[in-house]
């Protein structure tokens, strides 16, 4: 089908928009904002607005970019960068529902799901195929790996690594086992990731200095496996870790 516009939906002049898109009643949709195609928006979301940031300039040529075949749900908001040329990036595939958002400067990957009231702050990347449940809040620069089970209500203001569930305050509750299923991971690197996830979660020391030495080790030869260890490479923030079974936790050196 052709790309639709309802008569109500605001749709300012410069906005960029693929085939078979669907804008609903009530929607607005910036200047600044390109979609992909089959992109739909219902009632009153609004994609491109003004970043919530109090030194911002209006006048900074900054925007938003939506992947093809996202779904953007009622009173969704995606702002817009704050930095001149840059864009706050939602992936192809993605569901946000309704009243979920995403601040400026996030990155969310592909196929990745907001339930109602997630709030991502600004600056936070989202790994494809993740999923942040009902009115989980995470904490700006936060980086959170691809398919990550995040449980509603969740705080979050430590990175999370990829392949875990995650709830409460920065708790790491499990391998996400099932996600990895459905997205049809063979069997030996389920395998290697449980192992590499025991490693990681239950060595007491420094996360970066055990992720490291499994790296550097050779037992762990999977792509998916290695991700998962690379992740602790990267980033500024301490990570998210698991409860010890005496009630402590492990030191990440942060």
């Amino acid at each position: 089908m052709a790309t639709s516009i309802h008569p109500t939906a605001i749709v300012e002049p410069g906005a960029q928009m693929g085939a078979d898109c669907e804008i609903q009643a009530g929607a607005v949709i910036t200047r600044h904002c390109i979609l992909g195609d089959r992109v739909v928006v219902h009632p009153y979301a609004v994609v491109g607005g003004d970043p919530q940031y109090l030194k911002f300039d209006r006048a900074t040529p900054a925007g938003v970019r939506v992947g093809a075949g996202t779904v953007i749900r009622e009173h969704v908001t995606i702002n817009r960068s704050i930095h001149a040329g840059e864009a706050t990036v939602v992936g192809e595939n993605c569901f946000l529902m309704a009243a979920s958002h995403v601040a400026h400067d996030c990155v969310v990957g592909n196929q990745v799901v907001l339930a109602n009231d997630a709030m991502l702050a600004g600056h936070v990347s989202v790994g494809d195929h993740t999923f942040v449940g009902g009115g989980a809040g995470i904490h700006q620069f936060c980086r959170i790996g691809e398919s990550v089970m995040v449980a509603g209500l969740a705080r979050l203001t430590k990175d999370v690594s990829p392949f875990v569930m995650v709830a409460e305050r920065d708790e790491v509750i499990g391998f996400n086992g099932v996600g990895l299923k459905r997205r049809g991971f063979p069997r030996p690197a389920i395998v290697e990731l449980k192992a590499a996830f025991q490693e990681i979660f239950f060595t007491p020391g420094n996360i970066r200095h055990v992720a490291a030495t499994l790296l550097a080790s050779g037992r762990f030869t999977s792509a998916e496996a290695r991700r998962f260890l690379e992740f602790f490479a990267g980033g500024k923030r301490s990570f998210a870790r698991a409860r010890r079974a005496g009630g402590g936790e492990t030191d990440d050196g942060s």
